[in-house]
């Protein structure tokens, strides 16, 4: 009986030249603090004279901008809004609060409630209240040369990564004290280059099922690719970001082989390879079309796989033949790609229809591909091969699903005691719908696995 075939899914790969540079050594982002809360947070210890200074009033209603940045956990109530004294205390007298300056009191947002939410019922008392906006230097976020602000490379500028709100995912961890790195992310492909530049001290050793070299060898180059939207090193002055910051947390698996090709053997061993390390995400940027919509034998190991890992797949290059498996698979998350607009499928995007009629759970940037009226600026950057150019530029639910695997990492590496099941349900509540699709939110999906 002939083997299911497992196609890779990059649907556009141009190369790019080559990169130079001196070599940079990445600044390290901020040691997470010893707390037992998930988020700690504090005001600081100095003392503030007040005796010559009047108490903060506003007048007029406040405009609280929720989605601003904001440091997590706690609300600012300023003034008493009009209320006497006596009410004012009445209406905080069950949470927790400290003074910062006469007139300004910061209230602590209760377990299992949002700081809007809080906010507004402190509203309802007649209490005016804002959130703790979060201010930071007016600098990028970070130095690789495709970061939105930095120019772009080649051409090229990763404006993907504020469209997903990873930005705001990183400085929400940051102010947390805690590291913008993910959590053990497998990536099933072709392996990965571990000489690459923008790879370095990102890979583990991981395993190869297929070919006859290791899995940190990529002699396809979509897996590097993949593993460089998840992994790419952070604030290094080179090429790209990847999405989690640092740490050598990427474990590269090779189920694919050098023309892009596994079978059910492969991946069967590479999932259950995954689990054995302990993976808490596993990226599958992979698939077909299989009649009746599944693989017996992959699908007894995806849904074992489930109890551990979070499990993600690129639902497909063909708008035509419904989403591939094993996107398809109940457990794992189907992504579907957005090209140059968050409201709107890309034109080679997988979604279900009549003959597989599985629904796409998530979407997110892909690059334009092909569609009408793309441009090269909107594609995808990504990481070649050093033999294939470093660089190259590429568009595919391939991209969009290492996406929502990044994120992933973030949430369970900031809150390590969300279960699999935890975090996948609280990534997809957490989806931007404002521009009707459900677009990956990094910064939600981050806020919510910490609260």
């Amino acid at each position: 009986m002939k083997l299911p075939v497992a196609l890779p899914l990059l649907a556009l790969t141009l190369s790019l030249a080559a990169c130079g540079g001196s070599e940079t050594t990445p600044a390290p982002a901020p040691t997470p603090a010893p707390s037992t809360a998930i988020c700690p947070q504090t005001t600081g210890t100095a003392a503030v004279g007040s005796a010559s200074v009047a108490p903060l009033s506003v007048s007029g209603p406040v405009n609280a901008d929720w989605s601003a940045p904001h440091v997590p956990g706690r609300v600012l109530v300023v003034g008493t809004g009009g209320l006497s004294a006596q009410r004012a205390v009445s209406a905080l007298s069950a949470v927790q609060t400290q003074a910062v300056v006469p007139g300004l009191t910061l209230a602590v947002t209760p377990a299992g409630e949002s700081d809007q939410a809080f906010a507004n019922r402190l509203e309802n008392t007649g209490l005016k209240v804002q959130p703790d906006y979060l201010y930071r230097k007016l600098a990028a976020v970070v130095n690789d040369p495709g970061y939105p602000g930095n120019n772009g490379f080649q051409g090229i500028s990763q404006d993907y990564l504020p469209r997903i709100r990873a930005d705001q995912a990183w400085l929400f961890l940051t102010a947390c004290g805690k590291t913008p790195a993910g959590a053990l992310t497998a990536v099933l492909d072709s392996g990965a280059d571990a000489s690459h530049e923008d790879l370095q001290g990102r890979l583990l050793p991981g395993a190869a099922f297929v070919g006859t070299t290791a899995a940190t060898v990529d002699e396809d180059g979509h897996g590097t690719a993949t593993a460089g939207l998840i992994g790419a090193a952070t604030n290094n002055a080179k090429g790209l970001a990847g999405v989690t910051w640092t740490g050598q947390n990427v474990l590269p698996v090779k189920v694919l082989n050098s023309v892009g090709e596994g079978s059910t053997t492969t991946l069967v061993k590479g999932v259950n390879y995954a689990v054995s390390q302990n993976a808490k995400v596993i990226n599958m940027s992979l698939g077909l079309t299989v009649a009746g919509g599944t693989d017996p034998a992959l699908d007894s190991a995806l849904t074992e796989a489930a109890k551990s890992a979070v499990l993600v797949a690129a639902a497909g290059n063909t708008a035509t033949e419904g989403v591939y498996y094993p996107a398809s698979h109940p457990k794992v998350i189907a992504v579907g790609a957005v090209g140059a607009s968050d409201g709107v499928l890309a034109c080679y995007s997988g979604r279900p229809n009549t003959q597989y009629p599985r629904a796409l759970d998530i979407v997110a940037p892909g690059g334009a591909g092909n569609c009408a009226g793309a441009t090269y600026a909107q594609q995808l950057l990504v990481l070649a091969p050093m033999n294939q150019g470093k660089y190259a530029s590429g568009a595919g639910t391939s991209f969009a699903a290492p996406l929502v695997s990044g994120v992933a990492s973030l949430m369970r590496a900031a809150n390590p005691n969300l279960t699999a099941e935890q975090a996948r349900t609280l990534l997809l509540a957490s989806v931007n719908r404002a521009n009707g699709l459900p677009l990956l939110d990094a910064n939600a999906a981050v806020r919510a696995a910490t609260q």
